[in-house]
Parts: structure tokens; C-alpha cells; sequence
């Protein structure tokens, strides 16, 4: 598995979510699947199929954010004060198709949220900026590509 960049906000949301999983849900589940069991015959019942699927979910999910626990690297803000635009940094970049302005914080794919202002580094945008300075104009490679000014570096 890749490494996943974190802010230490974004590690505390993954570990909070995993533990609230392990310790909340995990148990709500396991107390559907006895309520469900105790109705009698299994190869009809709705509710304990709907229980065996929330806890195959749950499963899943408490692996992955395990997983992901086990690969993070921290995204360093103290980096991201640098003018050179790095994962943690936020940029402000003017679009020279539409004139219009935008302004993002990198993060790793598992915090981003571009409706929030917050753009994955693995993006096309993101790729395309990445180690770049305020003031450089680069060309974004997706299918129609397109070309943004870098405004501001934070």
C-alpha cells in the first residue's frame, strides 16, 4: 500500500472514525446479529441478512482504516510555509481559460474534499503545481488541457 499523507487533524479524524467503529458499532452490530438470530430460521430473514452486510461493511472498513494507520506520513505544515508548493500548502490560483480565482489546500486523497477547498495531491490540478512557485504559470494535463497561474503559496 502507498503511503497516505495526513494532516495530524486528518490522522485524529481516521483514528476517531476506526475506534468509533471498533468500539461502538462493532458491538450495535453484533447484538443486530443476535436479535436477528433469535428470530429462527436464517435462509428467510431479512434482518439478518441486512446485519451480516452492515457487518461485512463495518469489517471492511475498520481493515482499510487500519491499514491505512499502519502507512501514513504526516503532512508537515511547517514545510508548507515555503513558497514552493508542496502537499500541506494552500494556493491560491488564477484559471487563465475563465479568469477565475480559486483557492485550495493540498492534502492527501484521504482528506480531500474539493467542495471545501481542500484538493488531493493526486489530482491533475495538484500534480501540476506541486513544486511549483507563486508567480510560475503552469499547463494542467487532462483532457482538455488548460493552463492556471500560481497567485499565492501559504
Amino acid at each position: 500500500m502507498e503511503k497516505i499523507y495526513v494532516t495530524k487533524e486528518g490522522l485524529n479524524e481516521l483514528i476517531k472514525e476506526r475506534d468509533n467503529l471498533i468500539h461502538v458499532v462493532r458491538p450495535e452490530v453484533k447484538a443486530e446479529l443476535v436479535a436477528a438470530r433469535a428470530q429462527g430460521d436464517l435462509s428467510e430473514n431479512a434482518d439478518y441478512d441486512a446485519a451480516r452486510d452492515r457487518q461485512a461493511k463495518v469489517e471492511s472498513r475498520i481493515a482499510e482504516l487500519q491499514e491505512m494507520l499502519k502507512n501514513y506520513e504526516i503532512i508537515d505544515e511547517k514545510k508548507g510555509k515555503s513558497k514552493t508548493i508542496r502537499i500541506g500548502s494552500t494556493v491560491t490560483i488564477l484559471d487563465l481559460e475563465d479568469e477565475t480565482e480559486e483557492t485550495y489546500a493540498i492534502v492527501g486523497s484521504v482528506e480531500a474534499d474539493p467542495l471545501n477547498g481542500k484538493l488531493s495531491n493526486e489530482t491533475p490540478l495538484a500534480q501540476a503545481i506541486l513544486d511549483h512557485k507563486e508567480g510560475d504559470t503552469v499547463r494542467v494535463a487532462v483532457d482538455e488541457p488548460y493552463k492556471v497561474k500560481i497567485l499565492a503559496v501559504k
